[in-house]
């Protein structure tokens, strides 16, 4: 089967230009995220390409159980040191597989304000929380208390 766009004549570089501001049928210059190729050669078994999703995956289930499990302090910082292992994963790593999603740079802030973000809240949890930020104790005693 083949699927034909609208062109026109020929722009000053030889190259059809097309007639129509329509999106082609089947996209053909999209690209890969920087390093969203295989993390293991191809013949390697599909869990083996995939090895860093898989551990970031891995990581947040188990962080997952154990919040589940009533251990909400130790689950919860798992999940954000796995979030946070991607980011490095993705900074060191030349290619990662599924964990690309964006551009290097785009995947390394955005891991790495989640995981920072679920960790510092995780350390902040009530009852006896491991780490006090005087400021925001203050702005929640003008707010709430």
């Amino acid at each position: 089967m083949t699927v034909r766009d609208a062109i026109s004549a020929p722009d000053a570089q030889g190259e059809p230009r097309r007639t129509t501001r329509r999106f082609p049928l089947f996209t053909r210059d999209t690209a890969r995220p920087e390093g969203g190729g295989r993390a293991a050669p191809g013949d390697a078994p599909a869990p083996a390409r995939q090895w860093p999703i898989l551990t970031v995956l891995s990581a947040v289930a188990l962080g997952l159980l154990l919040t589940a499990l009533d251990v909400f302090r130790v689950g919860t910082i798992l999940i954000g040191a796995a979030l946070l292992a991607g980011a490095v994963m993705r900074w060191m790593l030349p290619s990662v597989g599924m964990l690309a999603v964006r551009s290097r740079f785009t995947d390394m802030v955005t891991y790495s304000v989640l995981g920072g973000a679920i960790v510092v809240l995780a350390l902040m949890a009530q009852p006896s929380p491991l780490l006090e930020i005087p400021f925001l104790d203050d702005t929640l005693h003008f707010t709430v208390r």
